[in-house]
């Protein structure tokens, strides 16, 4: 199973892909896509779909996962996130692509064992679990491949998903 990762944002949004069988995963492509602070909003959010439909052209996934947006201090953030995720969901539904959203929580717990893991910890299971040779970058690429393992994960406990 093909499964493409997704850490969304406004100025950098994460993705990875990973093929899965079973409880084996390999990473096939990650990165991010960037926005400029310089475009409108609707410029900004327009170039996320764009990028996002590329990327699902170019490496076909089966499947998508993303990550939930969490509360945000900073209100503005989180709505500028809350935005592009919608871009985010919308471009991925009108493909005809299966989203599945993971908490932070379930996220740590699927790649490190427990719900409290720190961002490092995290990156660096991923980059275990992956046997890439060093962590990805940015972070938020590693984020998407830790979200994708997290799907991974869970179709192997759960498979009727």
């Amino acid at each position: 199973m093909r499964i493409l990762g997704i850490d969304p944002g406004l100025a950098t949004i994460g993705f990875g892909i990973i093929e899965s069988e079973g409880p084996n995963c390999r990473p096939l492509d990650f990165g991010h896509i960037s926005t400029a602070k310089t475009l409108s909003s609707a410029s900004r959010l327009n170039q996320i779909a764009t990028d996002l439909e590329e990327i699902c052209k170019k490496w076909q996934p089966d499947v998508c996962a993303i990550e939930e947006l969490f509360f945000s201090k900073n209100v503005t953030t989180a709505l500028k996130v809350a935005e592009a995720r919608g871009v985010i969901l919308q471009t991925l539904n009108r493909a005809g692509y299966s989203v599945h959203e993971y908490n932070p929580g379930q996220i740590k717990i699927a790649v490190t064992g427990h719900g409290k893991a720190t961002k490092p910890e995290v990156q660096k299971m991923v980059t275990l679990i992956l046997k890439l040779k060093e962590i990805p970058r940015p972070d938020d690429a590693a984020d998407a491949l830790a979200i994708a393992l997290c799907h991974a994960h869970t179709m192997i406990h759960a498979p009727s998903l």
